[in-house]
């Protein structure tokens, strides 16, 4: 199995593929789109998961541990496959996943390209005993909306549409107030429109 592979970016498509030479070999890994470290000619260090199929070996990579981990806990859930899997990913970071799965925000799992309504249902109680935070409870919080669904609220009553709304927050610090979320996320859709 492969766990890692440190080596030099030779190819590298925002789509979500990455070729990394190691020690002369050209490996073609799959990574979540907007994986920013990934400059061709540089050096890069991923995280893999080798996905093994009976017409197919897959390498899938990742640039924490944290990451990795999180892509094979989703696919332990049922009818999660890796390219879902790795969508999820590309849309949601770790820390952002957990946030959404305690806070049981099924809105933000449907902006997850193929994830309806009753597909993000099924995954936020399974996932729930996965990512471990069923045991932390709402009342950790203000009693107040979390903070990304009022944003995203926000962003959605000013007219942006799912995939500004999803592109506009993802990588944003969940951990700032709601106004500082919603300024930041702005910027960022001022400077896409641009």
């Amino acid at each position: 199995m492969i766990g890692s592979l440190r080596g030099t970016v030779l190819e590298y498509s925002p789509a979500g593929e990455v070729v990394l030479e190691v020690g002369g070999v050209g490996y073609r890994v799959l990574v979540p789109t907007g994986t920013a470290s990934l400059i061709p000619g540089d050096p890069a260090f991923l995280f893999t998961h080798l996905h093994v199929r009976e017409d197919a070996l897959i390498l899938y990579g990742f640039p924490t541990r944290d990451a990795r981990d999180t892509f094979e806990t989703l696919l332990g859930a049922t009818g999660v496959g890796p390219k879902l899997a790795l969508a999820i990913c590309s849309v949601h970071g770790p820390a952002a996943l957990r946030q959404l799965v305690l806070d049981g925000d099924v809105d933000a799992l449907t902006l997850v390209p193929g994830v309806g309504k009753r597909t993000a249902q099924r995954l936020l109680l399974e996932l729930q005993a996965r990512l471990e935070v069923a045991a932390r409870t709402a009342a950790d919080g203000d009693g107040d909306a979390p903070v990304r669904r009022q944003v995203r609220d926000a962003l959605a009553g000013l007219g942006y549409g799912p995939d500004e709304v999803r592109d506009a927050l993802t990588g944003l610090d969940g951990d700032e107030s709601a106004e500082q979320l919603l300024r930041d996320a702005l910027r960022r859709l001022a400077g896409a429109r641009v």
